[in-house]
């Protein structure tokens, strides 16, 4: 018996992805975003409902893979060619 419904952002290529597209949707400062840009409609009850913990890995997962750029701060990131590559696809 189950009891919850899977999480579409429990899985953090995914999260990354999605990510990806809302920064891709944010007009850029400097080449810079605004961490609360993305991270507002993502987890927004109105946007993606995700969580909190799949932000972080989504974040994590984007980092390592080169598609986003993070600052030691936390408050923004850039979108890096991978990133932009693989949104074109």
């Amino acid at each position: 018996m189950k009891h919850a419904e899977p999480r579409p952002f429990a899985d953090p290529q995914v999260a990354a992805r999605k990510l990806l597209e809302l920064a891709a949707g944010v007009e850029p400062v400097d080449g810079r975003i605004h961490i609360e840009k993305i991270n507002a409609p993502f987890l927004s009850k109105n946007g993606c409902m995700g969580t909190g913990a799949e932000f972080g890995a989504g974040i994590r997962y984007a980092v390592e893979k080169g598609w986003l750029d993070l600052h030691e701060s936390g408050t923004f990131v850039m979108l890096l060619p991978h990133g932009e590559d693989l949104l074109k696809r």
